[in-house]
């Protein structure tokens, strides 16, 4: 399986629901540093996993989303405990419905598979993998 992976970060405010996060159930900021990695069994005509470039394009395009929001007050997470894991398969979905709609090139559709991990910090983070 060959790979490449793109890295940028995310900055959000979020507050979580249940005795398990603490004191983390009360409102607090969150930095994360993304890597997505792309696979693929075979590489493309132009001997490439995916465009780097594009891909880089794309993961900043969906931290675009989140960045520097109170997820409390997006609709789109009402009523959800937006975990470090919860946002790995968020932005990976989000990157395969790009990847399906050619937004990362017309080659990116032969993608096997995208891993969205993200460092809480230097000791701990979560990853969420799918298959396209």
């Amino acid at each position: 399986m060959f790979s490449i992976t793109v890295r940028d970060h995310v900055m959000v405010a979020h507050s979580f629901r249940g005795e398990v996060f603490g004191p983390a159930q009360r409102l607090h900021g969150a930095t994360f540093v993304v890597d997505a990695r792309f696979k693929r069994t075979d590489l493309d005509p132009d001997n490439i996993v995916v465009d780097i470039g594009l891909a880089t394009q794309r993961l900043r395009a969906v931290l675009d989303g989140l960045n520097y929001r109170n997820l409390d007050d997006e609709p789109a997470f009402a009523g959800v405990n937006t975990s470090t894991e919860f946002l790995a398969r968020h932005i990976a979905d989000r990157l395969a419905e790009d990847v399906l709609a050619g937004e990362l090139g017309e080659h990116a559709r032969g993608l096997a598979g995208i891993e969205v991990t993200l460092h809480e910090s230097h000791v701990a983070w979560a990853s969420y993998e799918r298959a396209l």
